[in-house]
């Protein structure tokens, strides 16, 4: 990912360094299980791993990057760097086992941390969102369907469906971090020819990973395509946020604006202007999402027991769709908590359309007092479409009083009756 739309811990987690790192850790935790079968002599990890906590990696991974030029293979490589810089038991590294038994055992820890990033990063944006919820529990505001005036909501319930929204985000990044935290060292194609099952039992559970069934030369890339589909699910919430945060602050609105800081510019040519551009960078970066789950599921059907045409799209996908749905979070959290809120437009909205936003209300009292409800509807729809004081022409209306007398219509043209059940809602998310 670009630096623009970087974060320092994704950064640090995508470096070669920290591939370094999470290679080393399995390649070492594979040295000591074959300790256990007296294959390795005893302490040989532990020589290793004391090694390992002193070494450079970012030296290691460099040195690793210029064997690499002659090699052309990126482990292959690195195993010939550890050699010179870990000693002579770094022979006994890679014993047993292929290539894809360290890049994909290493990959799924490396997505685990950036699942618990990721997850930190979500519990924040909630945090934020809970936080504006409940200041503008009772904020009414007018709530809009297909773009037009529907019924009266509150702004705090708006922002609570967020809120319910990174609950099940959280969730499913919980499940995906399930998913995707399996490795696998059982040889060329998958048939532990070179290495037994109680070695690859013995280095995974070392490693906190579950052990894959049945696999082949790789981890079977449908679980990767969950988790990026995962990822790009949360960062629909997020676009969600944004695309709100933008139709409020159109200027027919003027609702709720970004945090525009002093000093900012909104235009080059005009400077009245105060321009959405954290909602619309977050809409654009959520697109990305999608792009990169589409490709993950591209790369769920290798050629027999591998290829390597999953690899190429994994070294982009992999640092660029968890920094860029980090950075998404980070961002919202920053918009939410500094949104600016004009409690006063959102009554001069409301105010704008009249006391015809309480027309469902309406229809539904003369369907329960006997009415049918075509009729009810049309008689409704009548008073309504007629403009603002459709309150005055049903209380003139005979048919309607017929039904429901003029003070049972005056309570429903009321706020609080139709927001009475906020608290219900609150407390169904929040446990409030």
């Amino acid at each position: 990912m670009i630096p623009r739309y970087s974060t320092p811990e994704m950064s640090a987690l995508w470096s070669d360094a920290s591939r370094a790192r999470a290679w080393l850790k399995v390649e070492i935790a594979c040295v000591a299980a074959w300790e256990t079968r007296s294959i390795v002599p005893g302490g040989t990890a532990a020589r290793l791993q004391q090694r390992a906590d002193v070494v450079d990696l970012g030296a290691l991974s460099a040195r690793a990057l210029q064997i690499e030029e002659t090699t052309q293979h990126d482990v292959i490589a690195f195993l010939s760097a550890c050699e010179e810089l870990l000693g002579p038991d770094a022979r006994f590294l890679h014993y047993g086992m292929t290539s894809s038994d360290v890049v994909d055992s290493a990959f799924a820890l490396l997505l685990r941390e950036a699942g618990t990033l990721l997850e930190q990063a979500v519990s924040g944006l909630r945090e934020a969102l809970v936080t504006r919820a409940l200041e503008h529990k009772r904020t009414p505001c007018l709530g809009r369907t297909h773009g037009q005036a529907a019924e009266p909501t509150t702004f705090g319930l708006k922002l609570l469906g967020f809120v319910a929204e990174l609950d099940r985000a959280a969730a499913r990044l919980r499940a995906a971090g399930v998913e995707i935290g399996y490795g696998k060292l059982s040889g060329a194609v998958g048939n532990y020819g070179n290495i037994p099952p109680d070695v690859e039992a013995r280095t995974l559970a070392a490693l906190g990973l579950a052990i894959e069934p049945v696999a082949t030369q790789v981890i079977p890339r449908d679980r990767h395509a969950v988790f990026f589909n995962t990822l790009a699910v949360i960062g629909g919430c997020v676009e969600r946020l944004a695309v709100e945060v933008r139709h409020l602050q159109r200027h027919e609105v003027k609702e709720a604006f970004e945090p525009f800081g002093k000093g900012q510019r909104g235009s080059s040519a005009m400077p009245h202007k105060k321009n959405p551009i954290l909602s619309e960078n977050l809409t654009g970066l959520c697109r990305l999402l999608r792009s990169y789950a589409g490709a993950a599921l591209e790369d769920i059907a290798l050629w027999h027991e591998r290829d390597i045409s999953h690899s190429s799209v994994e070294r982009i996908i992999a640092p660029d769709a968890t920094t860029a749905l980090h950075f998404a979070l980070r961002r919202a959290e920053r918009i939410v908590r500094g949104l600016v809120v004009d409690e006063q437009a959102m009554k001069g909205h409301l105010d704008a359309a009249s006391d015809v936003v309480f027309s469902g209300g309406i229809l539904l009292a003369l369907v329960e007092r006997g009415a049918s409800r075509h009729e009810a509807y049309s008689w409704v729809q009548q008073a309504a479409l007629g403009g603002p004081g459709m309150k005055e022409r049903l209380q003139q209306d005979q048919r309607i009083t017929r039904y429901v007398d003029v003070g049972a219509l005056d309570r429903l043209f009321s706020l609080d009756n139709q927001l009475q059940h906020t608290d219900v809602v609150f407390a169904r998310v929040l446990g409030l």
